[in-house]
């Protein structure tokens, strides 16, 4: 059975389970097996891959950069450079199943590595809409923005709101790309290269 790197993102499978133990030798040539969601149905991926309806991981996608990062990392980090990506993001199906990765833990990944950074209240404050923008202005009884757009109200806010003022007013929060990160995108510009893209 290929356990290669299996505390890295499988570390949850019982791997006495009939269907863990199958799925482990379909990617027994692997570099290491794809995560495995714990949500998944084992039984019916097994019975789809094997009438084709679901295809394997490509061998590619699994194989490690001296980064110790995967290429869904480098895709995730395309992602998050479009300035789209945040905390509320759902994760495509194809991070696990077309890159094997785990989305939500690739994220943490990144950051922990520099490649990325989860950005400030102040600089999530695009990610509001106006409405969301006044109702935090009136909680700290601002006036004069009743009739302000959205790029005068962010203003008006971190004109008179400091970080740790707007912080709790708002969960959602924004993430952008360390130069370090966009090195690592030019370095490995292949499996942007292979990605279907569409406008985000």
């Amino acid at each position: 059975m290929n356990t290669t790197n299996i505390d890295k993102q499988n570390s949850h499978l019982d791997l006495s389970d009939p269907e863990v133990k199958a799925i482990f030798e379909l990617y027994q040539d692997y570099a290491e097996v794809p995560y495995i969601s714990p949500e998944r149905d084992l039984e019916g991926w097994l019975t789809a891959a094997s009438i084709g309806s679901e295809k394997l991981v490509p061998k590619r996608n699994m194989i490690r950069y001296e980064e110790d990062l995967l290429p869904g990392h480098l895709i995730l980090l395309w992602r998050i450079n479009f300035g789209t990506f945040t905390n509320t993001s759902g994760y495509p199906k194809y991070f696990e199943y077309d890159y094997g990765i785990n989305g939500a833990q690739a994220l943490d990944e990144i950051q922990e590595k520099g490649y990325a950074n989860e950005l400030s209240a102040s600089d999530s404050l695009p990610y509001l809409n106006a409405a969301q923008l006044k109702a935090i202005l009136k909680q700290f009884e601002l006036t004069g923005y009743s009739k302000l757009k959205k790029p005068e109200l962010m203003k008006l806010a971190t004109e008179h709101l400091t970080d740790e003022q707007l912080a709790p007013h708002f969960k959602i929060r924004g993430y952008k790309i360390t130069p370090a990160g966009e090195e690592l995108l030019l370095k490995y510009p292949e499996p942007v290269d292979r990605h279907p893209k569409k406008k985000y």
